[in-house]
């Protein structure tokens, strides 16, 4: 099974907002924190407001925040929200021209495969990925080596 990259980005920013649910968050320090497009993060971000699974805060001191509580927002539904298509073979759309659609089997075993697949996902919300927030965050710090500006301002985001 493979999600697409729209998919994991909103995956990880829900994420990224439940570690951080006491504070809005910019578009911006997502960005950085991931290495992620600024403006592909936004198109993200705009769908999963528009969802309602975020809530957009706009002008000054704004940002975004979890617009339900993590045991409220289920992974399942996050994924069949923002997947465009289920489609894991040409065989699945409607304009497929395959010749071995009439009799072959293997398109039921894929859909089976992929109704377990999101089977599962229903069953886990973004409470259960959040563990204890303070150790979430912790993963959310790049490997890299700071400047000192950027030690000091994880440092104090940790603290």
């Amino acid at each position: 099974m493979h999600i697409i990259q729209h998919t994991d980005y909103g995956l990880r920013l829900l994420t990224y907002l439940g570690a951080n649910s006491e504070r809005q968050v910019t578009i911006g320090e997502i960005s950085e924190r991931f290495d992620i497009s600024r403006s592909h993060l936004m198109k993200v971000a705009n769908q999963l407001v528009r969802d309602g699974f975020v809530e957009g805060i706009r002008g000054k001191g704004g940002g975004l925040r979890l617009a339900r509580a993590p045991a409220d927002i289920n992974i399942g539904a996050v994924v069949r929200r923002m997947e465009r298509g289920m489609e894991l073979v040409e065989c699945f759309g409607s304009s497929s021209n395959c010749l071995l659609t009439p009799n072959c089997r293997l398109k039921e075993v894929l859909a089976e495969a992929l109704g377990a697949f999101l089977t599962v996902l229903e069953q886990v919300s973004l409470a259960d990925l959040l563990g204890a927030p303070q150790k979430q965050l912790l993963h959310f710090v790049r490997q890299v080596s700071p400047t000192p500006d950027k030690a000091l301002a994880v440092s104090s985001t940790l603290s």
